[in-house]
């Protein structure tokens, strides 16, 4: 269970000074929190820590490098095309023939694939391809993968060393508010419909866009566009009057479920959570359409990340 905030504790206070109806009046006046609410809320953020902070999640990125010419020999060593920030000095070659991608590793480099050891040229598949390569090096600590970006193509890389990830500084929230988890209509777009979407790289992409919601506060109601396919999971890429003034300034996402028979979907906005890019420069988030960015302040969710100095404290 959380500390009281400081409403609770005035009335908390208020009700140790006063006697007969006065304090059955306070108590009628202070907040009620639904204790399966707060609980589902702590284990949330509990499961959010965890992801972060796995070997293998966003705090463990330390390289992201694009690839520009046909070729390039990677690694951490002076003389590399692409020199990595860890791994051996001589890790390989990394080239494109086509559309195909391919990794030919340097003899005597220690690295593995599926568990097996890495020893000939592989195709080199994507995050966009069913199954994507991991290239492991440094004992499985590192892992070197391709991502695909429009037109383009990178090397991420990841090691569980990495100074985000040793030197994590912990994530701040407002004090859960129910509510702030709202039952919203969800309306459908017409099938098919995308919507452009940049990333913090500039580059912009359609999104498969299967409708939006809609959800009543203070009075007015608000909308925002859904980021997925008709019939799954979706995502709310959103900004608001918070954003660079708590939260993140480059704003922040919330995932939803699937709308039920009656349309109606659950916005939990306790659940906002920072992307990527407030924890690594090397990730490529998307941000805010337009058509996202709220005048309103959601005071509920994640807060701004506050990165760890040169010497590794907040």
């Amino acid at each position: 269970m959380k500390r009281m905030g400081g409403a609770a504790l005035l009335a908390a206070l208020l009700l140790a000074g006063c006697g007969g109806s006065d304090k059955q009046d306070v108590a009628d006046a202070a907040p009620h929190f639904d204790a399966a609410f707060l609980m589902n809320n702590d284990i949330w953020r509990e499961q959010r820590k965890t992801e972060l902070l796995a070997a293998d999640g966003w705090t463990s990125l330390v390289g992201l490098h694009w690839l520009e010419l046909k070729a390039h020999y990677i690694g951490s060593g002076s003389t590399s095309g692409i020199r990595l920030a860890v791994g051996p000095e001589r890790m390989g070659m990394v080239s494109r023939d086509g559309g195909q991608v391919w990794f030919t590793p340097e003899p005597g480099a220690a690295l593995q694939v599926q568990g097996q050891p890495l020893t000939k040229r592989i195709a080199f598949h994507s995050d966009d391809d069913f199954e994507p390569t991991i290239i492991s090096f440094d004992d499985g600590k590192g892992a070197l993968s391709l991502i695909h970006r429009g037109p383009r193509y990178a090397l991420r890389v990841k090691h569980a060393d990495a100074p985000a990830r040793v030197h994590f500084t912990g994530l701040d929230y407002w004090p859960a508010d129910p509510s702030w988890r709202i039952t919203a209509r969800f309306v459908p777009h017409d099938a098919g419909k995308t919507l452009p979407i940049a990333d913090i790289t500039g580059l912009v992409r359609d999104q498969a866009n299967a409708g939006a919601v809609e959800f009543e506060r203070d009075g007015r109601t608000w909308r925002l566009e859904a980021l997925g396919e008709p019939g799954r999971p979706l995502q709310l890429i959103f900004a608001d009057r918070t954003s660079g003034r708590g939260s993140y300034a480059a704003g922040r996402y919330i995932d939803v479920g699937v709308p039920d028979a009656k349309s109606q979907v659950v916005v939990d906005f306790n659940r906002a959570y920072n992307p990527p890019c407030a924890f690594t420069p090397f990730a490529t988030c998307p941000l805010p359409p337009p058509e996202n960015r709220l005048d309103l302040p959601v005071e509920a969710g994640e807060k701004t990340y506050v990165k760890p100095d040169a010497g590794g404290h907040a």
